[in-house]
This record gives structure tokens, C-alpha cells and sequence, in this order.
């Protein structure tokens, strides 16, 4: 006769087979997590009057701005945000002058495919490119990623851009957002709807293991001193809910305890560093 203590060992190691039976056929628990972040030099240029976005203040100033892109490397894939001016502005010898003297001259230093392909990363690595809005120096570089998921406010997607042509090329792959979105599902990077700039603009919250909380701004703020004082610029199409906007980033900072990153502040964009060096 079999004792008790053998029977029960004799039991537990069939229950154990049975569940590990029952679970070779599921699929394996999706990853999580953002692994790195890397700046990209997406364009740099000067203002010919910086009160163009910052009304009845440093009138008549010129001013230098940066265009920043940002690559995620998460662990279910490469994320883009913003891809700056057109990199076919680097081959000007002297950029592209604006056709409004108070505009950006912009110039394109690196090219945003020369400085992936320093990362090893090729345009068909890239899951999604998610834009903060339609402007030029920020969509100019889109199509480098024609089978690229677009992620973009609905409100964006459907504003018309010159003579009512589209701002995006319609056959291009798009997931059209209406506010927030969690893009991987895990709570590290997620889309937050900041219109006012533009009527679909969006900023981006990021969660990085080592380097905490970041939120990056798009243009719901230019630079520093228009965050201090929330200055609206001319160019928005909403000031009311640009102001709203800036609320809900300083809100979401505080949650958050989150760093804010102002996409077009030299000054800060010098503090940071850039690819091939990342944060974590």
C-alpha cells in the first residue's frame, strides 16, 4: 500500500505536467517596457523676429531654434517622434530661407536617415511615426517611412493644408487618434492630445527605467520663457485651448514628477545629449 506523503508528491508532479502541457500552446506574454531614447538633430535655424511666438515681447530680435526628433526604442519595436525639416534641405548650401522674413531659416545639419543608419536602424524598423502636428518642420520626413503606422490626432489628419490639399498623403498607413493614447499598452509612452497650436496637436509622455518621466512638447511651448509666462503665439489657432494645453502639461508634470522637454529651446536642447549617445 502506497503511503500518503508519496501519493501527494506522486499527484503534484502530475498537476505540474498538466499545466505545463496546457501552457506550451499559449502565446507568450507580450514585452514591456521603453528600453532607450535617443535626440535626433532634426533641423537647426534662427528666427528672423522672435515675437512671432511671443506677441509685444523681444520685437524685431532674431532668435535660434533647434528641431529636435526623438527615437523609442521599446521592446515591442522602434517608435519615431516628430521627423523635423525635410532632409533634402541639407543639400542647400544655404538652407531654406523662409518666404516670411520673421519665420526660420532652417538648415539640416544631418539628415534624420544618415543619423537611424548611424543606429543601425533602418526606416523599415520603425513601427510607428507619431507627429506632434502638420507644420513642415515637423511631417517633413514622413515619407521616408512609407509602410510606417502614422500616429496622428484625428482633428490633425483632417485639417486642411494649402489650397485644401491634404497634409498627409492619403495612401500612406494611419491610425487616427481622438485625445490620449497608450501607445503599447504598458503606460510607457502615451499620446496626449494638446491642441491649440494647431487643432490636432499632441504632446508625448515617455517613462524611462533610469531617467524617469518625460514629457515632450511638440510645439506647445517654443521655448522657456514662453512656458514661464505662457505666451501664446500669433501663429496658433487657439489660444484658449493653447493655455489649457500648457495646464494640462504642468498638471502632468507635477503627476508625474516629469521632466519637460521644449522641442524648439536651443538652450535647453545644449544641455542634452544627442545620438549616438541616449537616455535610459
Amino acid at each position: 500500500m502506497l503511503k500518503a506523503p508519496f501519493i501527494a508528491a506522486r499527484l503534484a508532479l502530475a498537476s505540474l505536467a498538466i499545466l505545463v502541457a496546457g501552457c506550451s500552446g499559449m502565446p507568450a506574454p507580450r514585452a514591456s517596457g521603453v528600453e532607450r531614447l535617443y535626440i535626433l538633430n532634426c533641423g537647426e535655424g534662427e528666427a528672423g523676429d522672435v515675437s512671432r511666438w511671443s506677441p509685444g515681447v523681444n520685437v524685431g530680435q532674431p532668435m535660434p531654434f533647434v528641431d529636435n526628433c526623438y527615437l523609442i526604442k521599446h521592446a515591442q519595436g522602434w517608435m519615431l517622434w516628430d521627423t523635423g525639416v525635410s532632409d533634402a534641405i541639407a543639400a542647400l548650401p544655404d538652407g531654406l530661407a523662409p518666404a516670411d522674413p520673421k519665420a526660420v531659416h532652417w538648415r539640416r545639419p544631418k539628415t534624420l536617415a544618415g543619423q537611424l543608419a548611424q543606429l543601425g536602424v533602418q526606416p523599415a524598423d520603425i513601427r510607428y511615426v507619431a507627429v506632434s502636428h502638420a507644420h513642415p518642420d515637423h511631417i517633413g520626413n514622413v515619407e521616408l517611412f512609407p509602410q510606417t503606422m502614422l500616429l496622428v490626432q484625428k482633428a490633425e489628419y483632417d485639417w486642411p493644408g494649402a489650397n485644401n490639399a491634404p497634409r498627409f498623403k492619403p495612401e500612406h498607413p494611419v491610425t487616427t487618434v481622438e485625445g490620449d493614447k497608450d501607445v503599447f499598452g504598458d503606460g510607457s509612452v502615451t499620446i496626449i492630445a494638446t491642441p491649440g497650436h494647431t487643432p490636432g496637436h499632441q504632446s508625448l509622455l515617455v517613462k524611462l527605467p533610469k531617467t524617469g518621466a518625460l514629457v515632450l512638447s511638440g510645439d506647445a511651448i517654443h521655448f522657456k520663457s514662453n512656458w514661464d509666462y505662457r505666451r501664446v503665439p500669433s501663429i496658433n489657432v487657439d489660444k484658449d485651448k493653447t493655455l489649457a494645453s500648457m495646464q494640462r502639461i504642468a498638471d502632468l508634470l507635477a503627476q508625474q514628477h516629469a521632466q519637460l522637454w521644449i522641442n524648439h529651446d536651443q538652450a535647453q536642447r545644449d544641455t542634452l545629449k544627442m545620438a549616438p549617445a541616449y537616455y535610459e
